[in-house]
């Protein structure tokens, strides 16, 4: 799939026409060239350029599709011309744009703009994942407000407060992985590095006792950040690093997360860390061949049905 465009402008002049986006999500959906319906798979198929569907002469209930039919946009009164473009800002932008903005910016309203964000992020999920090597910092971080805002009966402790626990690897020089998790309790922790990193990577972490027992499996070295913050080549400025940028755009551009979407927040953070190297463009193009066969209703969103809910894992 050929970059459309390198920056925002650019972005939003060639997505304004529908020709455009079709044909961009025709090469992303259909890239032999030839549109199959995503029901049946039959490519005996006419475009209905007035309608803008296309009909399946297959015989099943739903004989009609459109370019939306089977991805995130599914079922979506907004034109595509606006969720091109609110991809692109959600994608590019490095400390995320919030609901708000877009709404402002795209001429919907904030709920649906907050619906089209969250649609968005599921396309930013990344799957698939193999397992971290080599040199993996691990550490936990809390997600939440400051404690000395909080009424003294919500306080669980110094400096913690009523927040949330994440829980961080990174690979150095590669890639990260965040998992909003339930405490910071040895089997909790430890069952998440049996998870996603390969057995005898060396792996630096804090004085946490929750991490004892991580020998002979791994090559474990600590640092007592109370003394020093690195020896040598023992740190975790790598994780410390990834939780500077996720708080920032945490506070900074969305101000208030519910722990229910938290892990949305996360995944959004974690795919534009490990897509870093790339260009907007093509993190861009990355993130959108992640849209078929994924789909968010509202009821989902809202934790109406249990599909929607992914926290804590």
């Amino acid at each position: 799939m050929e970059n459309v465009a390198q920056t925002l402008r650019d972005a939003i002049l060639y997505f304004s026409d529908f020709e455009n986006c079709r044909k961009f999500m025709v090469e992303l959906r259909w890239p032999d060239g030839v549109v199959r319906c995503p029901q049946c798979g039959a490519d005996k198929v006419t475009w209905l350029a007035k309608a803008r569907v296309w009909k399946c002469y297959a015989k099943h209930e739903r004989p009609t599709f459109t370019l939306k039919s089977g991805t995130i946009f599914e079922d979506s009164p907004i034109p595509l011309e606006k969720w091109l473009t609110a991809a692109w800002l959600i994608i590019s932008c490095k400390n995320g744009i919030s609901s708000y903005e877009l709404h402002r910016g795209l001429g919907v309203t904030q709920k649906t703009a907050w619906f089209m964000l969250h649609r968005i992020r599921l396309a930013m999920q990344e799957s698939g994942f193999g397992k971290l090597s080599g040199e993996v910092e691990v550490d936990e971080s809390f997600i939440g407000g400051k404690s000395r805002n909080m009424h003294k009966h919500r306080k669980l402790g110094p400096g913690t407060g009523n927040k949330d626990v994440v829980f961080g690897m990174i690979q150095r020089d590669g890639e990260v992985r965040a998992i909003h998790v339930h405490g910071r309790g040895k089997p909790e922790l430890q069952k998440h590095i049996r998870e996603h990193v390969e057995a005898g990577a060396a792996i630096f972490s804090d004085e946490l006792h929750s991490y004892d027992g991580l020998s002979p499996e791994f090559k474990h070295e600590v640092i007592n950040h109370a003394v020093e913050y690195a020896r040598g080549n023992v740190h975790t400025n790598g994780m410390e690093n990834f939780w500077s940028l996720l708080k920032r755009g945490l506070r900074g551009t969305y101000v208030s997360v519910e722990p229910f979407h938290l892990f949305r927040y996360l995944d959004e953070q974690v795919l534009r860390f490990n897509l870093r190297k790339l260009t907007d463009a093509e993190r861009f193009a990355s993130v959108m061949k992640q849209i078929v066969g994924r789909r968010l209703t509202y009821a989902e969103l809202t934790g109406k049905t249990e599909s929607g809910a992914r926290s804590r894992p």
